[in-house]
């Protein structure tokens, strides 16, 4: 099945889920930066898996422009969400549901919390303080859950 992997990552989080999720789906797999382009030919692909990160409590402005854009043809699609994100919980849980319109959701084959990462070395000393001061973190952290992102491939696989 031909898929298109559409994610934005500020500092390689979501990135990496993507490059992950396109090495164990296999042949046939597209990944593209949304941030670098917003031309993606849709109607090349039968699946499509989105995902981001969140940044105070939002996904990237340009995942939900493209969404808005590209809605009633990503309703006939398979279709994955993700991201990637430090809250947990029902925090994570509502974080997602804000990410995404509720519509995309339902229609989902497969969502996706996988944690989050603060890499202070590829911060900018506004974000550090930011990240010090609000979430309480003084060095890089990594809070990925593999086995998400494990259970994730598995539903996209079916």
């Amino acid at each position: 099945m031909k898929t298109l992997i559409i994610y934005a990552s500020r500092h390689g989080c979501a990135k990496r889920a993507a490059e992950k999720i396109g090495a164990a789906l296999g042949e046939g797999v597209e990944i593209g930066d949304v941030r670098r382009s917003a031309q993606f030919k849709l109607d090349q692909f039968e699946r499509v898996i989105i995902g981001g990160s969140i940044h105070i409590g939002k996904i990237q402005h340009r995942i939900r422009n493209f969404i808005a854009k590209n809605l009633v043809q990503l309703l006939e699609k398979q279709v994955g969400l993700f991201i990637c994100q430090m809250a947990e919980g029902a925090e994570a849980e509502q974080e997602f549901k804000n990410a995404y319109p509720p519509q995309l959701i339902e229609h989902a084959t497969a969502i996706g919390l996988f944690g989050g990462e603060f890499n202070f070395e590829k911060m900018s000393f506004i974000e550090q303080y930011m990240v010090k001061k609000v979430g309480k973190v003084t060095a890089s952290v990594s809070r990925i859950n593999e086995d998400n992102i494990v259970k994730f491939i598995e539903k996209m696989r079916k």
